[in-house]
């Protein structure tokens, strides 16, 4: 199985939402949301996810573009 590497490059906090974002094809700013809106309803669930999260997605460090 491929790991779920975080994206450090185009993180705001660890790269978690930028790697997700990155493996599944969507936009950073539309998983970014999503779990905000997670972390509004379910904030132990989704605090314990991200920090699961944060442990366990390797980094994944590459030049950030400019023009991104």
């Amino acid at each position: 199985m491929t790991p779920w590497p975080k994206d450090v490059a185009h993180g705001k906090l660890t790269g978690v939402c930028a790697g997700i974002a990155r493996r599944l094809g969507l936009s950073r700013v539309t998983v970014r949301i999503v779990a905000l809106l997670a972390l509004i309803l379910l904030p132990p669930f989704t605090l314990a996810a991200y920090l699961l999260a944060v442990l366990l997605m390797p980094p994944r460090h590459e030049l950030k573009r400019w023009l991104d």
